[in-house]
């Protein structure tokens, strides 16, 4: 049987078949004669991760990675590691990743590569993170220097950078997390962006087992695998599989529609810089627990964060864990 949420599918989403898918044991001290037991006070639980609803002893610093996604630079190494994943349309119809790091650590991530626009209006709803990135284009300098963030490229830092031996270059470079956050002792802490978390699933869904998101010149599939309680991921027909060992995938896969335009920048080849608008409010799809649920996203400005609905308007909850933002055009300019 095949269930297909009702979306405009030539350049978006692919919705492929349906799914089948105390005390210690002592005995309680009397209070008095008759006098009932003195109950035992309900444990209070952790506080969560606002990234990932995870139970958190201390909030830390907040690390975005801008990390190479095309056949290059594969496998990318300390991805899964990451908090968030943002997918991002960049030059050409390709894609590019900006990872966010704070709860975990890896030893290396990369490889590193430049920087976009699109990611100066993502990063103000972290407060003024850390970002790691190699290079950006010339035009763009100014807007680097003038967002909240702290400047951790390879140029500001090289100590934090290395070149691995056995890549090519520019799809060598790996950086130290722990490093580079040393370079920016101030970067802001881990706050609440919008996402909630819950252990039990939304009602609503409507179970999947492959979804397929297609950009200009790259496509992904996320298969549901229920052993692993995550989204698997494969692009351009390939498993996309991590350096230190599996496969790269999430408990929560966000597929956001945005508008995406031509921006003032261009490569060197000429070839426009896109522009991803995630302020706003739009439709999208989220995928937990083998299922997909129509959603609502809202972000008021950049410097707050977005919120994620349900289609009567409740708050979309997503599985704890690693959670992935697809940020996709209906209707993508070509490239």
């Amino acid at each position: 049987m095949r269930a297909v949420i009702g979306y405009t599918l030539a350049l978006g989403v692919v919705l492929t078949g349906a799914a089948c898918s105390s005390d210690g044991g002592g005995a309680p001290h009397a209070q008095g004669e008759g006098s009932p037991a003195a109950a035992s006070p309900s444990p209070t639980p952790p506080p969560e991760h606002p990234f990932t609803g995870r139970p958190v002893s201390a909030r830390k610093p907040v690390l975005a990675v801008k990390i190479e996604n095309t056949s290059a630079g594969k496998p990318q190494m300390g991805l899964r590691s990451a908090d968030i994943v943002y997918l991002e349309q960049v030059e050409g119809g390709l894609t590019r990743i900006m990872a966010i790091f704070s709860s975990k650590l890896p030893a290396q991530v990369g490889p590193v590569r430049s920087a976009r626009i699109s990611d100066l209006h993502i990063l103000p709803q972290f407060g003024k993170p850390a970002l790691a990135y190699s290079g950006v284009q010339t035009k763009m300098i100014p807007f680097v220097q003038k967002a909240p963030l702290y400047d951790v490229s390879d140029s500001s830092d090289p100590a934090a950078y290395t070149r691995v031996p056995g890549r090519v270059a520019p799809y060598n470079l790996f950086a130290s997390p722990r490093k580079l956050l040393a370079h920016a002792p101030q970067a802001a802490k881990a706050a609440d962006i919008g996402f909630t978390f819950s252990d039990e699933p939304p009602a609503g869904g409507t179970p999947q087992k492959r979804v397929t998101v297609r950009y200009p010149a790259a496509s992904f599939v996320f298969a549901w695998s229920a052993s692993e309680k995550r989204w698997l991921v494969t692009q351009d027909g390939a498993k996309d599989m991590a350096a230190e060992g599996g496969q790269q995938g999430a408990p929560t896969v966000v597929i956001q529609w945005v508008k995406t335009d031509r921006s003032q920048f261009h490569d060197f080849h000429g070839s426009y810089t896109p522009l991803v608008h995630t302020v706003g409010k739009g439709t999208g799809v989220v995928l937990r627990d083998g299922q997909a649920y129509r959603m609502r996203w809202s972000r008021p400005s950049e410097k707050e964060g977005t919120t994620y609905t349900t289609a009567d308007g409740k708050p979309m909850a997503f599985a704890r864990g690693q959670v992935w933002v697809v940020l996709a055009s209906r209707k993508p300019v070509a490239p």
